[in-house]
């Protein structure tokens, strides 16, 4: 006998539109809380904060928290999970509406992996942000933190005053309804201390974007258009760095020193 075909209901295409996968298993909201560390005196916002899975557990260990939750149906029961709780807020909002707090601050949640490239940016555009806990599909995460061997642009671009790593992976089944992939827990860190002097930043991150700008196909062939090639080949010799070397492989520290090298004086 051919399966049954079930009709969507509303609330499922509802769930498909906001990208909302649950996380229903007990030891990855641990995983995830554990990652995020936050401290009793921390302000924290939670992005996708659903029914308040990981609300409880949060609230348990920082001073204060902020649950945003988009979605009415999951903020209604949202907001039943917050009332027993003193030191949380909840707020019925698109978190990235949000004016980010005049004060230091983390971000945790298991966000709508739909929008994982806005929550980032908007992450990193929060000038007193202090670190972002974000559960994103796996791949996203080690692209990002260098998981694969690889770098991304972006996080060549930011690693003089954020760090990116993978804080840990969880596994598909533990989310409800179960998608197609696996999550992977990605830490963004603040530096105390910014790698790079404020005002070297800009031409930093011009010289990342020229490398990344795809003449040649490597790094060399397009920091090339811009630096006098004796310079470089010395540069790259210094940094240990084949010429011939993809940009996507070029280690952010690596990026440091061709920017101190080609930059002195």
């Amino acid at each position: 006998m051919a399966p049954r075909r079930t009709r969507a209901t509303e609330r499922d295409r509802s769930r498909r539109v906001l990208s909302q996968n649950f996380l229903a298993d007990p030891a990855a909201l641990t995983r995830v809380v554990r990652a995020a560390h936050p401290d009793p005196d921390d302000l924290v916002l939670e992005v996708g904060a659903g029914r308040g899975q990981l609300t409880r557990p949060l609230a348990a260990r920082c001073g204060r928290l902020v649950a945003y939750e988009v979605d009415p149906v999951a903020a209604a029961e949202l907001a039943a999970v917050c009332a027993g709780l003193p030191n949380v807020r909840h707020r019925q909002a698109d978190f990235l509406t949000a004016e980010p707090p005049a004060e230091p601050f983390a971000v945790v949640g298991n966000i709508p992996w739909s929008l994982t490239s806005a929550v980032v940016r908007w992450c990193l555009a929060a000038p007193r942000l202090r670190a972002a806990t974000l559960l994103t599909q796996l791949e996203y995460a080690r692209r990002r933190s260098g998981d694969y061997g690889r770098w991304s642009r972006l996080t060549v671009l930011t690693w003089p005053e954020f760090s990116w790593r993978l804080a840990g992976r969880v596994p598909r089944t533990a989310f409800r309804p179960v998608p197609r992939v696996d999550a992977g827990i990605l830490r963004i860190d603040r530096r105390s201390e910014p790698l790079l002097a404020p005002g070297a930043l800009p031409a930093y991150r011009r010289m990342v974007e020229l490398g990344f700008g795809g003449a040649g196909g490597s790094l060399a062939a397009s920091l090339r258009r811009r630096h006098p090639p004796a310079r470089l080949a010395a540069a790259l010799r210094a940094t240990r760095l084949d010429p011939a070397t993809p940009v996507g492989h070029v280690w952010p520290e690596q990026w440091l020193v061709l920017f101190r090298l080609l930059h002195a004086g």
